[in-house]
Parts: structure tokens; sequence; C-alpha cells
């Protein structure tokens, strides 16, 4: 049994219902900064799309007055600082389509040179799938929860994706633009102590993501956009593997079930620059710092849109907690103390 479940869910109680504004202050620009001019020149790089893109996972975000949490180790920030890019990270932790038609793509242009962008996942409910299947089996319906998010995959986004396509190629039109994919998140096994994921349960969830790829991958071609897909990249770095490149459960609880830094800078980098600037760049030393060093300017720039931005609503993973089981249990006729006695 999970021994340290008491302690956790009691932790858990007080933050799960709660967006924790994590930024930390960004280094100021050093003098190896590439002026505005080079970069322009190099190209103009837009990152649209939810907190795959915006790098939510890493735990280092800059203070752009948002919840966004866009963070300099994400593949977006990495990419432009490895190519002198001049980068608008418009990219937001809890966007859905809607959310990157009414504030983000107001940022392209017809000089836009790259664009990328990864989002649905909110749009089919993720977030809330992925509380429901945390239960223990008796108080949880994964499989209707993943049958649920499947059918909106299936009918309604198609159509949102295709339109919201119609629209960057419109605002963009000569831009390179890449649709990128979600991964697997789970490997078979839950080995964190506050959640109750069966093996069922992260089969169908892995699923769930490869029908989300493939839709979005067919919408993407039709437009003409190359589609990125991680899932083979990340096999053997999810939940619970030896070499995580996928966070768990975490505290705070925004950090969950989200690529840490090696699975933006190992996992999504290579893949997504190499399809995006025809050469796959690495996350050396000198293009982290150089990342680094642009976080002032970029929260300057981003915090011109804070005013949309702060429309987004967050879409949080809401680990059990011990009061919600116990009412779960009340609901279902179970005997929650018997229960417990024997997690413990």
């Amino acid at each position: 049994m999970k021994q340290r479940l008491f302690r956790v869910l009691a932790a858990v109680a007080a933050t799960s219902l709660v967006t924790v504004g994590l930024v930390t202050t960004p280094a100021a620009p050093s003098s190896a900064s590439q002026s505005s001019a080079a970069q322009s020149a190099a190209g103009s790089y837009v990152a649209l799309g939810d907190s795959y893109s915006s790098g939510t996972g890493t735990r280092s975000y800059i203070a752009d007055g948002t919840e966004c949490l866009r963070s300099t180790y994400a593949y977006a920030s990495l990419t432009a600082a490895a190519k002198g890019y001049s980068l608008n990270f418009r990219a937001c932790s809890g966007a859905v389509v809607s959310d990157v038609t009414s504030s983000q793509l107001s940022a392209l242009t017809s000089t836009t040179t790259y664009v990328t962008i990864s989002v649905g996942g909110n749009d089919a409910g993720f977030a809330d799938v992925l509380t429901e299947c945390a239960l223990p089996a008796w108080a949880s319906d994964c499989a209707g929860a993943v049958a649920g998010a499947r059918s909106f995959i299936s009918s309604a986004l198609p159509g949102r994706l295709s339109t919201l396509y119609a629209s960057i190629r419109t605002r963009a039109p000569n831009a390179k633009v890449v649709v990128v994919g979600y991964p697997k998140i789970f490997m078979g096994e839950d080995c964190n102590v506050a959640t109750f994921f069966s093996p069922e349960d992260e089969a169908a969830l892995n699923d769930a993501v490869v029908l989300i790829n493939s839709v979005t991958r067919s919408a993407a071609s039709a437009r003409g956009f190359t589609f990125v897909d991680p899932v083979s990249r990340f096999t053997g770095h999810a939940v619970c593997d030896s070499t995580e490149w996928i966070n768990g459960f975490s505290s705070p609880v925004q950090e969950s079930y989200h690529p840490n830094r090696l699975g933006h800078s190992s996992g999504y980098l290579p893949l997504v620059s190499g399809v995006l600037t025809g050469a796959s760049v690495a996350a050396t030393p000198a293009v982290l710092a150089e990342a680094r060093d642009g976080a002032a300017a970029q929260a300057k720039l981003q915090q011109k849109y804070a005013a949309a931005d702060r429309s987004i609503e967050p879409k949080l993973f809401q680990p059990p907690t011990k009061a919600r089981l116990e009412r779960l249990a009340k609901e279902r006729g179970v005997d929650f103390d018997t229960w417990w006695a024997q997690t413990r």
C-alpha cells in the first residue's frame, strides 16, 4: 500500500484548487544578448498555444504579470535563443482554441517567419479527465471520462482546429507553421503516493493522446502545416520512468503532468527545432544563458497582452483529497474507514 498517503493528501488538500503564481525574477540582459535588429534579420517567431508550449512544468517562469507560466526553458524560448530569432511568446497555460484565436493570433503578421502551436488538450478537458482517473477505482468513472474526451476529440475538435489553422495562415501567409502534438504521459505504473491510476486507466489515457495527435495531424496537414509527434521521442521518459521528462503529481499542483526541463530540452527541442528551422538545436549552456538573458525583455513584451491573458482560465489537475474521498464513499455506500485503514 502507499505508506505516505495520509500525509500527502493532507498537504495537498490546501493547495489542490489553487493556482500558484510561481515566477522567478529574470536576469538582466547580458552584453552577449543579440540586438533587436539582428534578431529581426534572423527571423520573427511567434509561439502560440497552451501549457505544453508555454513551458508549464519547468518550475521557472518569466514575471509578465499573468498566470500563463511562460518559461525560458520551454522549447520555443530555447529555439529562439539558439537561432537568434525575435520571439513573441504568446503561448499560455490553460489556453483553449478560442483563447488562441481571441488573444494570441494578433501577434501574427505578414512578416512572421516561424510559428509553432500546440492546442486542443484543454478543449478536450484533459485536466478534468486526469482528475477523475486519479481516484481509486470505487470512486472513479475513468472509462466514462475518457470516452467523453474521445467523443469530443473525434467530433468537435477537428472543426475548431481547421478554423484556427485557417486564421493562422491568413494572418501569417509566409510563415513556416509547425503544429506540435502531445506525448504519452504514463508507462503503466503509478508510483505517486496520492493518486490511484490503474494500468488500464493509464492505457486509456495514453490512447486518448494518440487520438488527439491523429486528429491534430490531419487538421494540420489539410492546411499545409507540418505536424510533430513527440510520442516516440518521449517513450521511456513518462511519469514513473527512471528518467522522467514528464512530471507526475507535483507540488505546486500546476506542475503536475507536464513536461519538465528535460522534456523540453531533450524531448521537444530537437524535434521541433529540426522541423521548424531545418536543423536541430541543442540546449547548450550558451543557449540556456541566452534564453535566460532574454527573460526581462520577453516579460516586458508580454505585459502589453496581460489583460487579455488574465482572462484565460487555468486548467488544473485536482488530486484526490481525504475530504473528497469521504464524500464519494458516502455517496457510493463504501465503508471509507475500512478502506482508508487499508491504504495506510
